[in-house]
């Protein structure tokens, strides 16, 4: 099968491509920088229909789109939050407009969202109504906390672990809903090859954690111990409003996957870690 993917150098984007590829699929990368491998298209996330030529996509059967500014690369300043949000709504409806003008379009388009759209208003997740409208079974991924030592939080707190400076963030009582990368591609293949599954998607294991557990959990997978504390207060000068992802609870479930069969591979944050470092 032939798959586009946007977002592909991200550290889920990456990780995603290698797996299609070694399954056997043939991977397409949209990227906004000028083509640079045979592999690449370009497109603008920003213009109308992705300033994509409909026949540049011919044959792909399904689209992967996770590209959006990143919610953890910079403070939150209301500029900042804008940009996300803007990255978001107009690089998604931007995709699905590019999609629905072509002669025969994919099957399938998996659209990256977050668990964090519960309480927002996650209007990025409609941008994509305009694939629904032209037949495509569209998928939305709401993800959540994407454990891998090669980007996001893990990434950015392994670290100070393993050097035995980590440690509880605030109260340690938030509820950390979690995915392993690992599991997040499988879930994702799993949902390539399900016609009959479609609209939104938790994917979150079925065993959320306290961040008192997650940080339990963390020093153990690296021998060290992890007695520091990161105060909240600190956390809300030094991070701006995406310490709110940090600081407040999300107990969100993957109810739709285990009813449709899917079977987790590490489900307990102790073999997620295991498996992830």
């Amino acid at each position: 099968m032939k798959v586009a993917v946007t977002g592909s150098s991200g550290f889920i984007g990456t990780a995603l491509v290698a797996a299609l590829r070694a399954d056997g699929h043939e991977v397409t990368r949209l990227v906004r920088a000028a083509p640079a491998a045979p592999d690449e298209i370009a497109w603008n996330p920003r213009a109308i229909g992705g300033g994509l030529d409909p026949g540049s996509l011919d044959g792909v059967a399904a689209v992967v789109h996770l590209a959006a500014a990143g919610a953890a690369d910079k403070r939150w300043t209301p500029s900042y939050q804008a940009e996300i949000r803007d990255s978001r709504v107009q690089g998604t409806r931007a995709l699905a407009s590019a999609l629905a003008a072509m002669a025969a379009p994919p099957r399938v388009l998996l659209s990256g969202s977050a668990i964090g759209w519960y309480g927002d208003t996650g209007d990025w997740e409609a941008a994509a109504e305009g694939a629904v409208r032209a037949g495509i079974r569209v998928v939305t991924l709401r993800s959540g906390l994407v454990l891998s030592p090669r980007g996001g939080m893990l990434g950015r707190m392994l670290p100070l672990f393993r050097l035995g400076l980590g440690g509880r963030i605030g109260s340690g009582r938030q509820v950390m809903s979690w995915i392993g990368l690992s599991e997040w591609v499988a879930i994702a293949r799993f949902l390539l090859g399900r016609d009959d599954i479609s609209g939104p998607v938790n994917l979150t294991t079925p065993s959320p954690v306290t961040n008192a557990e997650f940080t339990s959990a963390l020093a153990a997978a690296v021998h060290r111990p992890a007695v520091m504390v990161a105060p909240a207060p600190a956390l809300k000068l030094a991070l701006g409003g995406v310490s709110s992802d940090i600081l407040s609870s999300a107990r969100v479930l993957p109810r739709r996957l285990l009813d449709e069969g899917y079977q987790f591979r590490h489900p307990a944050i102790a073999g997620a870690l295991a498996a992830e470092l």
